[in-house]
């Protein structure tokens, strides 16, 4: 049983001692610190979208119109917020969603292991992008006792994919995720008015790097040669995915597959009949294309689509009453994206921690106020559309 809420009360305590938070619980104070801890380059790429960020800005903004009704005389002195998902139980149905940034977003470059350690220090799965500062098998070690997924931008060499997931495999990752929109990249104007690509600047890209296929790729070590070695990868990131492919991925892995990019209900009947361990309904927060829907709006048609299949979700999440009500639409496990991270650019590991666990804080309480004392009951309330 969940006691997440009573963060509140040792907040309240340490303030009656003159002790104030030392990072914010909401995510308007947390990204306002956070983009000045980041600065304007690492701003423009982690906090833009793609095109005029309407579609990122409608991700959280249609959470609101959303809502759930209360229920009353239930006994909510015990809340459950744990979760079954790939054979395993979660105390959560929080994950952190991958994001290719993270090496950078911590005063000392290591942001990714940051991000593990503060999965390790909450029991929030950590996944894993492929984009890191750290090697893949480094990051899952400092995630501890708490299982972490790993996600895949497939290269068009196979044997490099290959390599990649068999190094998943045996470092010991539970779940291999697929992103499937980006090939290519989106068309995002921070980044371009700043002429600033990082991955060509040579940043986030060890797992290739340290790859011993990528390696035998370069006449020179990226260490004697980065542009070279740069050069190459940007020529081998990207694989146009068709649903053939699933055959080769399922050929490759024993992992469970799970599909990221997943929002209209077709795609979903399709990765089920293609085998799909799990779909993760996202819009890669409005980074990848613009003009797009709030991909809450279509979060329950996925779900339904779906069936048994557990579907994954994130774009937009902020809160955890946003995250309350994606579960109430029958999402199995929520991704929290540019939060965390912003907590990793305050305060690395605890400061990621603290953001995770200010979001389960309050979904704690919302579902003890409301009268939902299991996922079960929150998912049977359901939600309304309040305009």
């Amino acid at each position: 049983m969940s006691y997440f809420g009573a963060m509140q009360n040792e907040i309240y305590n340490a303030g009656l001692k003159g002790i104030l938070p030392d990072y914010p619980v909401d995510f308007a104070t947390l990204e306002k610190r956070a983009h000045e801890a980041l600065g304007p380059m690492m701003t423009n790429y982690v906090a833009g979208g793609c095109g005029d960020e309407h579609t990122q800005n409608s991700n959280a903004a249609a959470f609101h119109h959303w809502g759930m009704v209360p229920r009353m005389m239930v006994d909510c002195s015990t809340r459950d917020l744990s979760i079954e998902l790939f054979g395993h139980t979660y105390p959560t149905p929080l994950f952190m969603a991958p994001i290719g940034l993270n090496g950078e977003a911590t005063q000392d470059r290591h942001g990714d292991l940051a991000a593990a350690r503060a999965s390790a220090m909450t029991g929030v799965p950590f996944c894993a992008s492929t984009l890191a500062n750290d090697p893949l098998e480094d990051v899952k070690a400092a995630c501890g006792d708490t299982p972490a997924w790993f996600q895949l931008y497939t290269p068009r060499n196979r044997e490099l994919a290959e390599s990649l997931i068999r190094r998943a495999e045996d470092a010991g990752y539970k779940a291999l995720v697929v992103t499937l929109d980006t090939w290519v990249t989106g068309w995002r104007p921070r980044d371009l008015n700043a002429s600033n690509f990082p991955q060509l600047r040579g940043k986030v890209l060890v797992n290739y790097f340290s790859d011993p296929v990528f390696r035998s790729l370069l006449a020179k070590p990226p260490e004697e040669d980065p542009a070279a070695a740069i050069f190459t990868w940007a020529a081998t990131f990207g694989q146009v995915l068709t649903w053939e492919d699933m055959a080769w991925f399922k050929s490759v892995t024993k992992l469970p597959i799970v599909l990221k990019g997943i929002c209209h209900p077709d795609d979903a009947r399709r990765a089920v009949d293609t085998g799909a361990d799990a779909i993760y309904c996202s819009n890669h927060g409005g980074r990848q294309a613009n003009g797009g829907i709030a991909t809450i709006d279509l979060l329950a048609d996925v779900v339904k689509a779906a069936g048994d299949v557990p579907v994954l979700f994130d774009s937009g999440v902020r809160s955890g009453t946003d995250a309350v009500k994606a579960l109430a639409m029958g999402a199995r496990a929520i991704g929290v994206g540019r939060p965390y991270t912003y907590g990793l650019a305050l305060g690395g590991a605890a400061g990621a921690a603290w953001v995770l666990c200010s979001i389960l804080a309050e979904a704690d309480l919302l579902m003890a106020v409301n009268g939902y004392p299991t996922l079960a009951a929150v998912r049977e309330a359901g939600v309304q559309r309040v305009g």
